[in-house]
């Protein structure tokens, strides 16, 4: 073994494993890389003379001779402090995380939360200093996919820009998972039924105003659009609508807040004017997240499988790097309606 390394200057060759193993350098580097065209009793020889020789392949060399750099982006078109803020983002970076533990390629978590990150963005893609990229939240006129296209990067996409999406994506539920929960709030007996959306320049949360839209013209309660107020995802934004449906129509009887994290804030102005929860007012959320939990009373949500979806996202880019998509797949997950006290 020391005579091996004295001739590689100190660090073992991929052709010192080959002959140790008594095999050709293109079985040894087959074996190396996990291929399956090698019989056991070759994997095993080259397996043990990577042990004997401390034989560590060069991963910086085999992405350059292959025109990679064993890398992907994970994009969020969001500011930090929505990132932080918001559950949904921290499952989605386990789920790619899960997706990611037994293979060789690097994270990189890019927020891009105004123009001048776009733009340095931009320049970083263009560059090609990643395989492929995961973007998470986008914007209707977000110029990041189109721009993806352009370069030919594989990407992609946490939920779709509209029906006639063109990358790669992977969605959940969010019409069903929205009309679901109107139904329970119906078969409860509610009819003044409210829902705080989120953006609407969001697909997801398009979908979900859809879903509502449905489930009350379905009731034959609607539509009302005093009942519906636009917000933003965040906190503040749920407490804001809340109070703008309270002094449009105060015999609000349910809330369908398309998110928990709005929910909260919807739950604080209504306990902030003497409504109880959900006698007065029963409140659903979207997400079932750990605010969902922790609300008193625990919050009924739309659970959505986050982390499976950050799963799915990784192993489609994946395949797309690799060149075994045919076709750019579109995954939509489903939904479940978690109930808890306050429905």
């Amino acid at each position: 073994m020391a005579a091996a390394r004295v001739r590689s200057g100190g660090r073992p060759t991929l052709e010192e494993v080959a002959a140790r193993a008594g095999v050709g350098r293109g079985t040894a580097s087959r074996v190396i890389n996990g291929s399956p065209r090698v019989s056991e009793h070759t994997r095993e020889a080259v397996e043990a003379a990577v042990a004997e020789l401390g034989y560590v392949p060069n991963r910086a060399a085999r992405a350059l001779a292959g025109n990679r750099t064993d890398a992907i982006a994970l994009v969020v078109p969001e500011p930090e402090t929505r990132f932080f803020a918001e559950p949904y983002f921290s499952d989605i970076v386990r789920g790619v995380g899960a997706a990611l533990a037994d293979t060789e390629m690097q994270l990189l978590l890019t927020l891009v939360g105004n123009d001048r990150e776009r733009k340095r963005l931009a320049q970083y893609l263009t560059a090609h200093r990643v395989d492929g990229v995961l973007l998470v939240s986008v914007h209707a006129d977000d110029p990041l996919p189109d721009l993806l296209e352009q370069l030919g990067m594989p990407a992609v996409m946490s939920g779709r820009r509209s029906a006639s999406e063109t990358l790669a994506a992977v969605d959940s539920d969010n019409f069903e998972g929205a009309r679901g929960a109107v139904d329970h709030l119906i078969s409860r007996g509610r009819r003044s039924i409210a829902t705080i959306t989120g953006r609407l320049d969001v697909y997801g949360a398009q979908r979900r105003l859809d879903g509502y839209r449905k489930a009350v013209a379905a009731a034959g309660l609607g539509p009302d659009e005093e009942l519906i107020a636009p917000a933003d995802f965040t906190e503040e934004g749920g407490a804001r609508a809340m109070r703008e449906l309270l002094a449009r129509r105060p015999d609000v009887d349910a809330v369908f807040a398309a998110s928990d994290v709005m929910a909260a804030g919807a739950r604080q102005v209504l306990r902030e004017t003497g409504r109880r929860i959900p006698d007065d007012v029963a409140l659903i959320g979207f997400d079932d997240s750990a605010v969902a939990r922790h609300m008193d009373p625990a919050l009924t949500s739309v659970r959505q499988p986050i982390e499976e979806m950050g799963r799915v996202m990784t192993r489609v880019l994946l395949q797309e790097i690799a060149g075994e998509n045919e076709v750019r797949p579109q995954i939509v997950l489903p939904t479940e309606l978690v109930v808890r006290d306050s429905s």
